[in-house]
C-alpha cells in the first residue's frame, strides 16, 4: 500500500498506509471506543465531517454488513486504524471494508499507533488533524485553523416524513430531526408510536397543530449552540409544558439550552457503547451507546430541573427531568425498554385527556 500521513494541530505527524478513498482531508479527529460495530460507527450521522480513529485495533474483519448501517451514507472525512483486515470473514458479510471506503469517497489511512494518538488526545483534548499523502513539515500547521465547523444542518432532513406504527398505534409522535432521527423514529414505530419527522426548521404552531401525544428531540452532529440548532431551542421553549417531551443526545443538550442552561465542550467527548452512566436515584449503572463533544453543565439548571444521570467516568450530566414540564431527557442512546415506557406514558396521559 502507498504511504500516507496524519497531522495533528500541534504540528505531530504519524506515518501509516492508505486505503478507502484517495485525497487528501482535514477535520476534528475524535475517538471511538468501542471494539465492535465500526459499520454503525461509520454510517452514524453523529461523526459527519470528523476524522473518526477507532481504539480497538482491529478493524474490518467481519466485512461489510449493510444491515447494520444506522443511516444510508457513510460520514467521517477519514476513518483512522491500527490495522486494518483485508480478507473478512462471516457469513452476513458484503465485502471488504477497504472498498466500501473507497466506493463512498472516505479516505483511510492504517498502520498508525492508535494508542499513542489516544493518549495524545486524551492528555490535549480533541484536536484538528489531516491526512495527506505527501511528508507534511512539522511547522506546517496554519491548515488547522480553517477547519470547519459541523452543523446538523449537513445531515438534517429538509422535509417531514411519517413512520407508520408496528401493530396497534399507541400514541401519535412529533419528532424534531437533528440529525439522527430515522434510527429513533423507526424504534419508536418499532414499539406503537406514530411517528411524524420535522425538519429543525419546523415550529412550534406547527407541531401543536398536528396534536401529537409525545414530542421527541433526536440526537445531531455538533454543538448545540450551533445557529442552524437556534430555530429547535426556540420551539422547545414554546412547546415545554404543553406536550409531554423527550430528548435524546444533541436533543438532551437543546432541551437544557431552551430552559436557560448552559453548555460545555468535553475536553475528548464520549464515543463508543461503553460509555458508564449512573442512575442517581437508585445507583444502578448502565453501560450506554453515546457519541457527543458537549454536555449540559448541571450547575445551572434551572429551578425544577434535576440531574437523574451522570456519567461515571467524568460526572458530567446524562439524563435531566423536568417533572413540572413532563418532560425528560437523556445523553446516551436509549433502550428499547427505556423508549417504550416514554411511548406508554404518552398513550396513557393521551387517555386520561379524553
Amino acid at each position: 500500500m502507498a504511504k500516507r500521513y496524519l497531522q495533528l494541530a500541534d504540528g505531530r505527524v504519524f506515518a501509516g498506509e492508505a486505503f478507502g478513498a484517495p485525497g487528501e482531508t482535514a477535520g476534528e479527529l475524535v475517538f471511538s471506543t468501542g471494539m465492535v460495530g465500526y459499520m454503525e460507527a461509520l454510517s452514524d450521522p453523529r461523526y459527519h465531517g470528523q476524522i473518526l480513529m477507532q481504539t480497538y485495533p482491529l478493524i474490518g474483519n467481519y466485512g461489510v454488513i449493510p444491515a447494520d448501517m444506522v443511516s444510508d451514507g457513510l460520514h467521517p472525512r477519514a476513518y483512522v486504524v491500527r490495522e486494518l483486515c483485508g480478507e473478512p470473514s462471516n457469513y452476513r458479510s458484503e465485502g471488504a471494508l477497504n472498498d466500501l471506503l473507497r466506493a463512498q469517497g472516505v479516505i483511510g489511512i492504517s498502520g498508525v499507533d492508535t494508542r499513542a494518538l489516544t493518549v495524545i488526545l486524551r492528555e490535549c483534548g480533541t484536536m484538528p488533524a489531516r491526512i495527506t499523502d505527501e511528508i507534511p513539515a512539522e511547522t506546517d500547521t496554519a491548515w488547522a485553523a480553517s477547519v470547519p465547523a459541523v452543523s446538523l444542518a449537513e445531515v438534517a432532513p429538509a422535509e417531514a416524513h411519517t413512520y407508520v406504527p408496528e401493530g396497534e398505534r399507541k400514541c401519535r409522535a412529533a419528532l424534531i430531526d437533528c440529525g439522527c432521527g430515522t434510527a429513533l423514529a423507526r424504534a419508536a414505530a418499532e414499539l406503537g408510536a406514530e411517528v411524524t419527522a420535522y425538519p429543525p426548521t419546523v415550529t412550534a404552531g406547527e407541531i401543536l397543530a398536528a396534536g401529537p401525544d409525545l414530542l421527541l428531540i433526536s440526537g445531531g452532529p455538533g454543538d448545540p449552540r450551533d445557529p442552524a440548532a437556534a430555530p429547535v431551542a426556540a420551539a422547545l421553549r414554546e412547546l415545554l409544558g404543553k406536550i409531554p417531551a423527550f430528548g435524546v443526545g444533541l436533543g438532551h443538550q437543546l432541551m437544557a439550552l431552551a430552559m436557560g442552561a448552559e453548555i460545555c465542550r468535553l475536553k475528548v467527548g464520549h464515543r463508543g457503547a461503553n460509555q458508564p452512566v449512573k442512575c442517581l436515584a437508585d445507583g444502578k449503572i448502565a453501560i450506554t451507546a453515546q457519541n457527543h463533544s458537549y454536555a449540559v453543565d448541571a450547575a445551572t439548571l434551572p429551578e425544577g430541573a434535576t440531574c437523574t444521570h451522570i456519567n461515571v467516568n467524568d460526572g458530567s450530566c446524562a439524563g435531566i427531568a423536568y417533572p413540572a414540564l413532563h418532560a425528560r431527557s437523556i445523553q446516551y442512546d436509549p433502550t428499547a425498554a427505556e423508549l417504550d415506557g416514554v411511548i406508554s406514558a404518552a398513550k396513557e396521559a393521551a387517555i386520561h385527556a379524553l
